[in-house]
């Protein structure tokens, strides 16, 4: 992983993907500029949820960006993903790091600048700072912190930052403005009738 694969991150949800194969959304993001993708399915069993990383990280690979799972260090290291991402209740980093060892790179949600520092502190690659809005995507965001939030947790970190939360094509370009290193979205290109159009209008708004 480097910086730039920071810059339109997506992360999936099945819940806004319909009839559509994960396979389809994949291709048609990466078409239209996303630049890394997290399998996240909080409501899928083990077995799907692996194979569900399977697919994904043949399509990845294919196209040479990085594929993160969310929350699951079994899975990631079983499916040979690139990358973990793991939230404040999840196993502790310096845990992860000990039984990944290199193998895998890994990303941290933050929400205040005290969390970022000790991310940073315990060794993570990149952090995932917000809610930056409020948003319906995920449950756990907690509340906003606002862009002047972000802003100060990007001023205090050396590492990348990625901005998330009610990030969309209206704001997007704010969020980059802050310092951040990219912005991390689901419902803003997932909850959209042509998902490669989506992509296309927020890169758009991030440049790179």
């Amino acid at each position: 992983m480097n910086k730039d694969n920071l810059l339109l991150y997506l992360c999936t949800d099945q819940g806004y993907v319909g009839e559509r194969s994960l396979a389809e959304i994949i291709e048609e993001a990466i078409a239209g500029g996303v630049t890394m993708i997290q399998i996240r399915e909080k409501n899928a069993c083990t077995r799907e949820f692996f194979e569900m990383v399977c697919v994904a990280r043949n399509i990845t690979r294919a196209h040479r960006i990085p594929l993160v799972v969310n929350d699951r260090l079994d899975v990631a290291l079983a499916a040979d993903a690139d990358g973990l991402h793991i939230g404040q209740s999840d196993l502790p980093l310096k845990a992860v790091r000990k039984i990944a060892g290199s193998k895998l790179f890994i990303g941290v949600s933050t929400g205040t600048v005290e969390e970022a520092l000790a991310a940073e502190k315990d060794g993570a690659d990149y952090l995932g700072v917000g809610a930056v809005f409020p948003t319906g995507s995920k449950a756990d965001a907690g509340d906003a912190i606002g862009l002047e939030g972000l802003a100060r947790v990007c001023a205090a970190v050396n590492i990348p930052v990625v901005g998330i939360g009610g990030v969309s094509s209206q704001n997007a370009a704010d969020v980059m403005k802050t310092g951040a290193a990219g912005i991390a979205v689901i419902s803003a290109i997932l909850a959209q009738k042509d998902i490669k159009v989506a992509s296309e209008a927020l890169r758009a708004q991030i440049g790179g």
